[in-house]
C-alpha cells in the first residue's frame, strides 16, 4: 500500500467577480506519495498555482478535503495551521518579488526560524543560517548581501534555503525555474533533486513546461480549466497520452531527432472563460474529436489502466496512438 503524505479530495476554489463566479479550481483530487514528486502541468490560468496555494491554505478553499499525514487540515484552527507550516513550505516562481529587498540574505533565511522561535541563541542561529546557505550552494560571503545584488539563480537559492529552514516534509514548488535562464534552470532542478534525496522531501512541482516536469516528476497530473484531465506515472504519460489535450501538449515539445518526432497536434480556438462554466467537457470547444456527449456532459476522472487516470468520454479511441 502506498504511503501518501498528501491526499486532496474534490478541492474547489471559486472567486466572485463582477461578471460571475470564477472556477479557478473545480473538483481536483489527487494524492502524493511520501518522498515522491507530483508534477502539476497545464497552460497559464488553468488553476495550478491556485491549487498549490489552496493546499497550503494561503488561499482558503471553497470546499473539499486536504489530508496531510492522514489529518484533514481544512478543519485546523489558526494555531494548528501555524504549527503545521513547519511541515509544509513553498518556493515561489519569482525569487525577486518573493524576497524582502530591505533584508540581507542572512536575515531572510533566519526569519522563519525566528518567527517560530526554534533557535534563541544568536551564534547558533548564525551557524544554522550558514549551514543552510552551504546546503543550497550559497557562498558564506553573501550572508550580508541584499537580493538586488544577486542574480536570479542565487536569489532562488535563497528562497529554497528559506523553505528548508523549518525542516519541512512537503514543499510546493510553484514554477521555481520559469523566471530563470535555461543554464541556471538545470542547476536549480538538480539542487532540488539532491535535496529531495538527502532530506526525503516530497514535492508538488507546478510548471507549464512538460520537458521539465518529465525530468523532475514521478507522476504527472495535467490540468485544464480548473480540473485534472489526466494523471499517470511520468513514463506512462509520455509513452501513452490518452486525452487529446495531453497529446497536443506533448506534441509541442521540441525533439532534436527527426525520426522520434511526434506529429504536431494543433489546437483550435481559445480557452473557454472560467466564469460560470457549463457542465460539459471543458476542452470540447478546442477538441478535434468532440461530439454531442462531450458538449452535454463533463467526463469524470476514471482509472483507465492501473495508475493511469483520464477524464475523456472517448478514452478507448485515443489510447495507444489510435488517432
Amino acid at each position: 500500500m502506498t504511503d501518501n503524505i498528501l491526499e486532496v479530495k474534490d478541492l474547489k476554489k471559486y472567486f466572485s467577480t463582477p461578471k460571475g463566479t470564477l472556477h479557478a479550481v473545480d473538483g481536483v483530487s489527487f494524492s502524493v506519495g511520501r518522498g515522491k514528486t507530483l508534477g502539476l502541468v497545464g497552460e497559464s490560468g488553468c488553476g495550478k498555482s491556485t491549487t498549490g496555494r489552496a493546499i497550503l491554505r494561503l488561499l482558503e478553499p471553497t470546499s473539499g478535503e486536504i489530508f496531510f499525514n492522514g489529518e484533514n487540515i481544512l478543519k485546523y484552527e489558526k494555531k494548528q495551521m501555524r504549527k503545521l507550516r513547519k511541515e509544509m513550505q513553498i518556493i515561489f516562481q519569482d525569487p525577486f518579488s518573493s524576497l524582502d529587498p530591505r533584508m540581507s540574505v542572512g536575515k531572510i533565511i533566519a526569519e522563519p526560524i525566528i518567527i517560530n522561535k526554534l533557535i534563541q541563541d544568536k551564534d547558533i542561529l548564525e551557524n544554522r543560517v550558514c549551514e543552510l546557505m552551504d546546503i543550497v550552494g550559497l557562498a558564506p560571503r553573501l550572508i550580508n548581501s541584499y537580493p538586488h545584488e544577486l542574480d536570479g539563480g542565487r536569489r532562488q537559492r535563497i528562497g529554497i534555503a528559506r523553505a528548508l529552514a523549518l525542516e519541512p516534509q512537503f514543499i510546493v514548488c510553484d514554477e521555481p525555474v520559469s523566471a530563470l535562464d535555461v543554464s541556471i534552470q538545470a542547476q536549480i532542478l538538480n539542487l532540488l533533486k539532491t535535496l529531495q534525496r538527502d532530506m526525503k522531501l516530497t514535492y508538488l512541482f507546478i510548471t507549464h513546461n512538460l520537458s521539465v516536469v518529465n525530468y523532475f516528476s514521478d507522476d504527472i497530473a495535467v490540468m485544464y480549466l480548473g480540473t485534472i484531465i489526466e494523471k499517470a506515472p511520468a513514463e506512462v504519460l509520455f509513452d501513452n497520452p490518452i486525452h487529446p489535450y495531453t497529446k497536443a501538449l506533448i506534441s509541442a515539445i521540441p525533439v532534436p531527432e527527426l525520426r522520434n518526432r511526434r506529429e504536431r497536434v494543433v489546437l483550435r480556438g481559445e480557452i473557454t472563460s472560467p466564469i460560470d462554466l457549463p457542465d460539459n467537457c471543458r476542452f470540447s470547444p478546442r477538441c478535434n474529436y468532440a461530439r454531442d456527449l462531450c458538449r452535454e456532459c463533463q467526463p469524470k476522472l476514471i482509472e483507465y489502466e492501473p495508475g493511469h487516470f483520464v477524464a475523456c468520454h472517448d478514452a478507448d479511441i485515443h489510447s495507444h496512438g489510435s488517432d
